[in-house]
């Protein structure tokens, strides 16, 4: 979705945007493809010698300006081999994972990013660090300026726990809020078309309360997430489309990268962090869900927080920098 963003601000620019993805994209390719991008499938092995080779190849046959590169397999090794073909390379990373950075622009857009993580790095590298660079889909853009109300106790409920959810810590979410006295509250649940277990929810929803909806492969999350008063999410990068849509949240840790970025969150207000996933009980997330419904002041604060740290133009600052960067 961030590779997305940055697209959509190039494109916004001017320029074209190809996508390159060596694993399925499922029905996202279709939404790639209506948002103007070339999709390309590669069959090389993520992050291998063969891999640099086809993407560099592919970078002269269209003639691109930068190579952008998103994912925890893309080494240092791998940065240098790009570098080495002539291509400029920006990389988009969470935690400083290679062991050194041969980039040409270094953009971490998370709370806890710092110069530190990229110490190993080339000393012409230029590094877009913190939340001025969050990369927010065009959707997101129509809602700067916008203001949200609060009501006394929050009735709509958005979940959303990532595009796969292995863990079907959706089905979790899905039982506690169930377990919320019925008192017209409303749930929008998002999954993800590549979720292992939607097959499950959807039988699961049989069951579940007349005023909870489940949604797969929304176009749209930002409709969603004005709709909502609160939100149960994942704690990844979903968090920064959330904040800037002040909209209060409780955060699940489901995978390593995310624990940080849940952590530091919760210290700046945006979040209430409540850790990893295999250690939330349904009644547990029950309590903490009613306790932030009922809590107008608490909700009131972490939307002004998330905005504060979120103001919606980190793209085209990013796009900014690559177009005088290639000048």
């Amino acid at each position: 979705m961030r590779c997305l963003a940055l697209s959509q601000a190039w494109q916004d620019s001017g320029g074209e945007a190809v996508l390159v993805a060596a694993m399925s994209l499922g029905g996202l390719s279709d939404r790639l493809v209506a948002e103007g991008l070339t999709v390309h499938r590669l069959t090389a092995t993520p992050g291998s010698e063969e891999d640099v080779r086809a993407t560099a190849a592919l970078a002269r046959d269209v003639d691109a300006s930068w190579v952008a590169v998103d994912g925890y397999h893309f080494t240092g090794e791998y940065q240098r081999l790009l570098k080495d073909t002539g291509t400029r390379v920006a990389v988009l990373d969470d935690y400083g994972h290679a062991e050194h950075y041969w980039a040409d622009v270094i953009v971490n857009q998370n709370l806890h990013a710092r110069e530190s993580l990229y110490a190993k790095r080339e000393p012409d590298a230029r590094m877009l660090l913190g939340t001025r660079y969050v990369l927010l889909r065009r959707e997101f853009l129509k809602w700067r300026g916008w203001e949200r109300t609060h009501p006394e106790v929050a009735r709509k409920i958005l979940v959303t726990l990532g595009g796969s959810d292995p863990d079907n810590v959706t089905a979790k979410a899905l039982a506690a809020v169930a377990q919320l006295p019925p008192r017209g509250f409303e749930a929008s649940v998002v999954v993800g078309s590549s979720n292992p277990n939607l097959s499950a929810l959807e039988a699961a929803m049989s069951t579940a309360p007349d005023h909870t909806r489940l949604h797969s492969q929304v176009e749209d999350m930002s409709e969603e997430m004005a709709w909502a008063d609160v939100a149960v999410a994942a704690g990844g990068s979903t968090s920064w489309e959330l904040a800037f849509m002040g909209l209060p949240v409780l955060s699940i840790t489901l995978a390593r990268n995310q624990a940080d970025l849940a952590e530091t969150l919760a210290e700046h207000g945006v979040a209430r962090n409540l850790g990893w996933h295999m250690k939330i009980s349904e009644v547990g997330l029950t309590a903490a869900l009613s306790d932030l419904m009922h809590d107008r002041a608490a909700r009131s604060a972490m939307a002004v927080h998330g905005r504060r740290l979120v103001d919606g133009y980190g793209a085209e600052r990013v796009v900014r920098v690559l177009l005088e960067s290639s000048a």
